[in-house]
């Protein structure tokens, strides 16, 4: 779980810098709020897919190690 914890708060910390909000990033993202909040925090089961688009509207690169 930690892991998951990490990449929610890296993307929270991303999307702060870059001075949008939730609405703005799931928008961009094409998901809804909730599943960015979901993201963020760590909780329920969002898809693999939308934590790609929220990666990619941050500029963010995910790597597998």
């Amino acid at each position: 779980m930690g892991d998951v914890l990490s990449i929610g708060a890296g993307i929270r910390s991303a999307r702060k810098d870059a001075g949008i909000t939730q609405e703005d990033l799931a928008h961009l993202a094409g998901i809804s709020v909730r599943t960015v909040r979901a993201i963020e925090t760590g909780t329920g089961n969002p898809s693999l897919q939308a934590v790609v688009a929220v990666s990619d509207v941050l500029g963010l690169r995910l790597t597998v190690h």
